[in-house]
């Protein structure tokens, strides 16, 4: 039985910001650019009550909360501020799982500090991020990767949840199904469709008929629903490609997708930041309604160095698809290859 930690920071990006702006704790503060198509890239906890959230249009925050305050990303200084995070982690286990700049997976079943007990250990994590940053951290301790990341999320912020293996099925039983990682608004509709609302209804429900509705992710959600994850943690994840995609509740034409490429765009750059990766190659992807799917890739001459060029890169490789104006579409995705550490670049010409 693995022992299985996943650290969440809360508002990561914000509380960093926060902290060397401590008048401005109180206040509505989103972490995000003045550019005209900018999106929010993180939301304080105060900024949340007004309803804000990451890749939210700028434009749409400022007219849900009037007074907000803006502040410009600063990835070095928050990837900084991550590796001293991550250098606690490493007193305590060898395997870490980084998935964002302020979030991971540790295993602690064998532990460095000869602690028995999984939760002594998140513990201790909590303690000395905050000792060493003045940063909140929320913990799930669980048997599984599956469970570790539903239970971080339990008692935000600066929480500590616990799913013991005793316990596993009676803590699934009544989850809604939406609390699944993998499961979007598009899936839970789907979900929905077939009357399956909570993890017990899963329980009751072929993994053929969730794979024929949901492809290979049902096999996936099938185990979830058994409280099962056998995915160990990697302490080594190679990034080949980053890509991010949108599935949407009706068919859209292409002008109607627009607002939908600037947040994709936005994400797929703030995970670049948050890895420190550049890449000098783009792929467009676009499922019709009849799901018929069209890719188109373009390799530039230099990595994209700037939000600006990866912008109009995004845009260059679009104007090479032609379509026709009454095609509409049910997807679509942007996807980034030719990775890059950026500590590794020679100074180069911005694309």
């Amino acid at each position: 039985m693995r022992k299985i930690i996943h650290i969440d920071m809360d508002a990561f990006y914000a509380s960093v910001e926060l902290r060397a702006r401590p008048h401005l704790k109180d206040q509505p503060v989103v972490i995000g650019s003045q550019r005209p198509r900018a999106v929010v890239v993180a939301a304080s906890y105060v900024a949340r009550q007004y309803g804000l959230h990451s890749a939210m249009p700028m434009h749409q925050a400022k007219k849900s909360c009037p007074h907000l305050i803006i502040i410009e990303p600063n990835f070095e200084h928050y990837r900084t501020v991550s590796t001293q995070i991550h250098s606690i982690f490493k007193q305590y286990t060898h395997l870490i799982e980084p998935i964002a700049l302020d979030e991971a997976y540790l295993d602690v079943t064998t532990n460095l500090q000869n602690i028995s007990s999984a939760t002594e250990v998140a513990q201790h994590i909590q303690h000395d991020i905050y000792q060493q940053t003045q940063l909140t951290a929320s913990a799930g301790v669980a048997p599984n990767k599956f469970l570790a990341k539903i239970a971080s999320d339990w008692q935000k912020p600066n929480g500590l949840f616990v799913i013991k293996p005793a316990h596993v099925q009676q803590f699934i039983q009544d989850l809604p199904l939406s609390k699944i990682p993998g499961v979007g608004r598009v899936t839970q509709t789907k979900l929905e469709q077939l009357n399956l609302y909570k993890v017990s209804d899963l329980q009751h429900t072929d993994e053929r008929t969730l794979i024929h509705h949901l492809g290979k992710y049902g096999s996936q959600l099938y185990l979830y629903g058994q409280g099962i994850d056998k995915r160990p943690v990697k302490a080594e994840r190679v990034r080949q490609q980053i890509s991010k995609e949108i599935t949407f509740n009706q068919n859209f034409t292409l002008e109607e997708c627009q607002p939908y490429w600037h947040a994709l765009i936005s994400k797929v750059w703030m995970q670049l930041q948050e890895k420190n990766l550049s890449a000098s190659g783009v792929t467009l992807k676009l499922k019709e309604a009849n799901f018929h799917v069209i890719q188109h890739s373009k390799l530039f001459t230099h990595p994209l160095l700037t939000l600006e060029a990866f912008e109009k890169a995004v845009y260059c490789v679009l104007d090479e698809i032609h379509f026709s104006q009454n095609i509409q579409f049910r997807l679509v995705g942007i996807g980034v290859y030719q990775l890059i550490d950026t500590n590794n670049l020679p100074q180069l010409k911005l694309w």
